[in-house]
């Protein structure tokens, strides 16, 4: 220990540079030659016997992810390593440390845990256990902090998981709802935690014998998947000047663009922030659960015929045309690419009888049509049925709003911003041409009509994206009307493995631990299989059409490994949540100095 190092402490304990200062001097001096041979900082292993210093052992010593920022920037500075080797020495999971609230070590210590479950989200989270999105948020109203515990999430849960400190399911894997959309907005969640044995209707959740109540606090590791009984002191991020200097560097060396996975204009703006260089995927289906807008989405579904469901959706112009000026004007003029409507229509009705007779009072019909309804819409496994552009072939007349919307908004955000908005326009699961066909003359008749009426010429461009194997190994066709190919690596990966990434949990972990996989396939894309269908559309998509568009927008976008296959394969860019915008720039410089 150095005489500084004792002061620090507050320790009256002997030092070494006290004791022996020539042994002292010498070790330091052995400490500085091989910092600059090996060009990293050391740990070092060493004794003293008789009076003489022996060295036993060196090598690249550990360290957190700010002290490994703070050793790249300085070595850089002192002329030891150049800004690629920089960029390589932080490893790029390591930022969530620096851009969420985490656990204080040692308060950690002394906390009971509960059980461990996927890192689903990071950061730390504490505060009171609710077991529903309406009491999440009239406790929030009251000014407590709470933590939202759910068998498992739905677009209906968005207004009570927006106001949580943290997010707990028992169900569900690293793409569930619930993780997908925690990430989106930079809330710590812990997701399959299956030992948590939730009884709602006694407001509790039992882990063994330990049973927690509503009201009782807890706290979520958002980072390592542990569930804490009790609050944990936590620690704020801290960017420093460091930061942004090695983010610069990132910058410099990638050829990735990196956008974001934003639905609000308030994710935009975190992940403009945070250096997003666009949308690489906004979920229009996030913007229909507004308690202003679901109402009016219902009445719609129930329509019998297309007058009342034109009727109905009228009513929700207005509303999507603001949400997609807002993403333009935080975009600032950055492409956006908007996916039309993808989810099955069930989804937007409640399946609870009482929830149903509020909903048919409110819409003055039967509560016996909402039923019917609700039972017309029922299928065996919804993730294969009747959603994406399977919707717009059926009701074309919902993809000729959103469409309508979103040219409306770019005319009136160009006009704000005083400069061009070109909107790219996403169809969903698309498996052959010929639905690509069928909406894109939908979405292009919209464009002319908008254009008459302003009395303006806009460009924009149509895509796809590419969900399903028949997309992949058809990708030359579809190119042929595709202006752009995103991957939803998401459901690519379910599709091409036969899995449902909500279901896989149960079993997953045992594939990993018996090498089945290296790696979850949901958070690190399979290369072998999945990442083979991706070759096979970029290659046959480029055949067609040579400078084709190509990005990732499946939560895979913000993992490194992911990130380093994409730069390989050659994509345009890789989209990813807000708060893992900057991994995803530092694993893309990673993957050029790689790659070189």
């Amino acid at each position: 220990m150095s005489k500084e190092g004792k002061k620090e402490r507050g320790s009256d304990l002997p030092c070494l540079e006290e004791e022996m200062p020539e042994l002292y001097k010498q070790l330091c001096d052995i400490r500085e030659t091989l910092e600059k041979h090996y060009r990293d900082m050391q740990d070092m292993e060493f004794t003293i016997q008789d009076g003489k210093l022996y060295m036993l052992q060196t090598r690249n010593g550990k360290r957190t992810g700010a002290a490994a920022l703070k050793i790249a920037v300085d070595m850089v500075n002192e002329g030891l390593i150049d800004k690629k080797t920089a960029v390589t020495r932080v490893e790029p999971q390591q930022l969530d440390a620096l851009l969420h609230p985490t656990l204080d070590p040692k308060a950690k210590k002394a906390a009971t845990v509960l059980t461990s479950a996927l890192p689903a989200s990071p950061g730390a989270a504490v505060g009171k256990v609710v077991f529903s999105a309406d009491e999440a948020e009239k406790w929030a109203e009251e000014g407590e902090k709470v933590v939202l515990v759910r068998i498992e999430t739905s677009p209906e849960d968005i207004h009570g998981m927006h106001v949580s400190q943290g997010i707990l399911t028992a169900r569900g894997g690293m793409t569930s709802h619930a993780a997908v959309v925690a990430r989106g907005m930079g809330t710590p969640a812990v997701c399959g935690a299956g030992d948590v044995k939730i009884d709602y209707a006694a407001k509790q959740f039992k882990v063994g014998e330990t049973v927690v109540k509503e009201g009782d606090v807890i706290t979520l590791d958002g980072s390592t998947g542990e569930v804490i009984l009790g609050a944990v002191a936590t620690k704020e991020p801290e960017l420093v000047g460091d930061f942004g200097l090695l983010m610069g560097w990132a910058d410099e060396i990638r050829t990735l663009k990196v956008r974001t996975n934003a639905d609000t204009p308030h994710d935009a703006e975190v992940a403009r922030k945070f250096g997003a260089e666009g949308i690489g995927l906004c979920r229009t289906e996030h913007m229909f659960f507004d308690p202003n807008r679901i109402a009016h989405m219902r009445e719609m579904i129930i329509a019998s015929n297309e007058a009342d469901r034109r009727a109905a959706l009228a009513k929700l112009l207005p509303y999507q045309r603001d949400d997609f000026k807002g993403l333009f004007v935080a975009m600032d003029g950055l492409h956006v690419t908007i996916r039309l409507l993808d989810p099955p229509l069930h989804e937007f009705l409640p399946q609870k009888e009482n929830e149903q007779r509020e909903i048919a009072k409110e819409l003055g019909v039967d509560v016996e049509v909402i039923k019917n309804r609700v039972a017309q819409l029922h299928e065996a496994n919804p993730m294969l049925g009747h959603r994406g552009c399977r919707l717009g072939v059926t009701y074309p007349e919902i993809y000729e709003m959103q469409a309508q919307a979103i040219f409306e908004a770019a005319v009136e955000a160009s006009k704000e911003l005083g400069k061009q908005v070109e909107p790219e326009v996403m169809i969903p699961l698309v498996g052959t041409k010929k639905e690509l066909d069928l909406m894109k003359a939908a979405v292009d008749k919209m464009a002319e009509e908008v254009m008459a009426k302003a009395g303006k010429k806009f460009n924009y461009t149509v895509g796809t994206m590419i969900e399903l194997p028949r997309a992949a190994l058809t990708a030359d066709k579809i190119a042929e009307t595709a202006e752009f190919f995103s991957f939803g690596t998401n459901d690519l990966t379910q599709t091409t493995l036969g899995m449902s990434r909500d279901d896989a949990g149960a079993f997953l972990p045992e594939y990993v631990r018996k090498g089945i996989y290296a790696r979850d396939p949901f958070a690190s894309i399979d290369e072998e299989g999945v990442g083979e269908m991706v070759r096979i559309a970029v290659e046959k998509g480029r055949k067609t059409r040579p400078n084709i568009k190509l990005g990732i927008c499946g939560e895979h976008g913000g993992d490194p490994a992911t990130i380093d296959f994409c730069h390989r394969v050659g994509l345009t860019y890789v989209s990813c949540s807000p708060y893992r915008v900057p991994i995803a720039r530092l694993a893309a410089a990673q993957a050029a100095v790689k790659n070189a």
